[in-house]
């Protein structure tokens, strides 16, 4: 999308409190024109939410008020919430796991555009983690219309050969000693955005566990999965290397009160040599996977 584009939406860098209160950095993009849909846009771990702008932009000019959000511990929502903007150097004995992400920031971003945008069918465009994190919510149901994009539940062995055994050395032979010594998961090491120590050692349980986060003791968030009715899209990139299908079909298998709809998409079927799973989001993609998730998303029922 180039600037011109953008011009035609109006944007604006806001915050707004989580559950708890804490302070999350945000952006909220308009139309100029008649709002007709809300969307929330959720992060994948480790991945602020600039990467998301281009999307967002897109959805506003066609009449969504849209808005991404930095999860606490990320970007713009690293600063502690009574610090201001005073962003703290590292994130050393900063408390935050993905569970926390998920009932307090997630939570709270649902909240904020339902009591916003009322009037206006909320939609749900969930990366990775984001959409992972949709069925832990315990205001799901105010979501009608959910698209995932690579969010599948991520064991390691149902990745593909050779990432799954990089992925299972970052994790556990560089990540989990660097983030006992460091005090978090330095974003150097090789997975985006430094992550706070309870994030990284949640996701690495998860990733450990042949049923990810379905295997948390204890998690009583994991009810909420049953509450979601609404209608479930779920994209599988096929040269994504870590939501593959297998993984996909698992986290979309604990939607028992809807029937979650898995697309394949190739890159062929996007005109580009690659996806994989961060390459949704590029804007090369708007005349192809972004018209189409946009035609979704605005469809009644």
């Amino acid at each position: 999308m180039t600037k011109a584009e953008l011009d035609d939406v109006f944007i604006d860098d806001i915050t707004f409190p989580a559950v708890d209160g804490y302070a999350l950095g945000a952006t909220l993009f308009l139309p100029r024109g008649a709002k007709q849909h809300a969307v929330l846009i959720n992060s994948a771990t480790a991945v602020p939410r600039k990467i998301y702008r281009k999307l967002a932009g897109y959805l506003a000019r066609r009449g969504f008020a849209a808005l991404t959000y930095d999860y606490r511990g990320i970007g713009d929502s690293r600063q502690r919430a009574l610090e201001g903007f005073n962003r703290p150097k590292s994130l050393v004995g900063f408390k935050a796991s993905m569970v926390d992400w998920a009932a307090l920031d997630i939570t709270a971003a649902v909240s904020w555009m339902r009591e916003r945008y009322h009037h206006l069918p909320l939609t749900y465009v969930g990366h990775s983690f984001g959409g992972q994190a949709l069925g832990l919510l315990a205001n799901n149901t105010e979501v009608k219309r959910a698209l995932l994009v690579a969010a599948q539940a991520g064991y390691w062995k149902l990745m593909a050969s050779p990432e799954r055994y990089r992925v299972y050395v970052l994790l556990n032979f560089a990540g989990t000693p660097l983030t006992r010594l460091l005090g978090y998961m330095p974003g150097w090491a090789g997975v985006g955005e430094d992550l706070p120590k309870g994030v990284f050692e949640q996701w690495t349980r998860w990733v450990m566990s042949e049923r990810y986060l379905f295997d948390e003791p204890g998690l009583k968030a994991l009810a909420n999965f049953n509450n979601y009715q609404g209608a479930l899209r779920s994209l599988c990139l096929s040269d994504d290397p870590w939501a593959t299908r297998p993984a996909i079909e698992l986290l979309c298998s604990g939607f028992k009160a809807t029937t979650p709809e898995i697309l394949t998409i190739t890159p062929t079927d996007a005109d580009t040599s690659a996806i994989g799973h961060l390459g949704f989001f590029r804007p090369e993609h708007r005349d192809t996977l972004w018209r189409g998730a946009a035609e979704w998303l605005e469809a009644e029922g």
